[in-house]
């Protein structure tokens, strides 16, 4: 016979004949115990006097409830995520601890995260990761052998959402001209160089000078520094860590750069005589660049955006250019930058008419 007791999955063996009088008793006798466990009376040990599990069924322990196991969650990842992921885990678990951290692991269901869900103003990209975030904090509790199983494991939520917002909006060349004529000393050539390499904010604040290679005119790019971590982590992804070409203005912009901190620190680009602390850093100053240039805002991770620009509007090729942005596939380069690409030309495909149509 088989029933769930407490969240946990319960087998007790009954002995007694397989004959079809017997099964129709124990269907009553497994219907009655269903009603009891809904009514609240069901009394283990008095229904099987015999087991030897009825002392597991006992009701959890206060320190079992969803708000421990998403703290032994963050314990268990403090050693093994990135900063940046730490961090965004932390603000995930306090925002589920707050909806979900009375609740005891026998007590969650599906019904309970549907409901917040439905609730939450943020997207399904958001919606993912909180209920990712809580899936994980209760597989804490089954890997220790407290519940037999994730009540929520299978649970999905989905909301229509309206087409996602394009996110590209490089500058234009006559707007990086504005730029750059406008700043001078460190600060110019951090934006030059940022523009004309397409290089992520935490890649360029962690860009140290022995990651150039002036000989053979290429740039190691084997770490970023996000806000939140203490020292320069790995790049975001595998293919992250490559090597890019160092194309002309990039290097014009390293030469003038050399007398600011080439002999002072193994940072290539600081600020005020620091090195940058994140990004928040970067955003800051780049604010003011552009309120001085009278260039509409858009936050500096645009440069990267404007170098693809660049590059797919003068025909590059988008295999290299892929590479040079550290994309694991050129799909990627392609859904974000395709509208960059040369327009068609009205004679494609006419080669192949002339070819093979002749005879058809």
């Amino acid at each position: 016979m088989e029933f769930q007791y407490d969240g946990q999955r319960c087998r007790e063996r009954i002995k007694c004949k397989p004959t079809p009088a017997n099964v129709r008793k124990l269907t009553l006798f497994r219907d009655e115990i269903i009603e009891s466990i809904a009514a609240g009376t069901f009394d283990y040990q008095a229904t099987f006097p015999e087991s030897n599990r009825f002392k597991v069924k006992a009701p959890l322990s206060d320190d079992q409830t969803i708000g421990h196991w998403l703290k032994v969650l963050l314990d268990r990842n403090e050693q093994t995520l990135k900063a940046s992921s730490y961090a965004t885990l932390t603000i995930t678990a306090k925002k589920l601890d707050k909806a979900f951290g009375s609740l005891r692991l026998n007590e969650i269901k599906r019904r309970h995260v549907r409901e917040y869900c439905e609730k939450l103003a943020c997207g399904n990209r958001q919606i993912r990761k909180l209920v990712s975030a809580l899936k994980q904090a209760i597989d804490c509790a089954v890997d220790d052998e407290v519940i037999d199983g994730n009540p929520i494991r299978d649970f999905s939520f989905k909301r229509i959402e309206p087409p996602k917002e394009d996110h590209v909006d490089p500058l234009t060349k006559d707007e990086v001209a504005v730029l750059l004529g406008s700043i001078d000393g460190p600060f110019k050539n951090f934006c030059q160089f940022a523009i004309w390499t397409g290089l992520r904010t935490s890649e360029l604040v962690a860009l140290e000078w022995c990651d150039i290679d002036f000989i053979r005119g290429v740039i190691r790019i084997s770490k970023a520094k996000t806000q939140d971590a203490r020292q320069a982590e790995t790049t975001k992804t595998k293919s992250g860590t490559r090597d890019i070409k160092l194309l002309p203005p990039a290097l014009e912009a390293l030469q003038r750069q050399k007398p600011h901190t080439f002999m002072l620190a193994r940072q290539v680009f600081m600020i005020d005589g620091k090195p940058f602390t994140g990004a928040v850093h970067v955003w800051r100053e780049w604010k003011r660049a552009l309120h001085r240039a009278g260039i509409r805002y858009r936050n500096p991770y645009q440069t990267r955006h404007t170098f693809a620009s660049f590059m797919l509007s003068a025909g590059e090729n988008i295999n290299w250019l892929a590479k040079q942005m550290g994309h694991t596939k050129v799909t990627t380069t392609l859904q974000h930058y395709a509208r960059f690409m040369p327009d068609e030309n009205d004679q494609y495909g006419l080669k192949a008419v002339e070819l093979f149509s002749s005879n058809i």
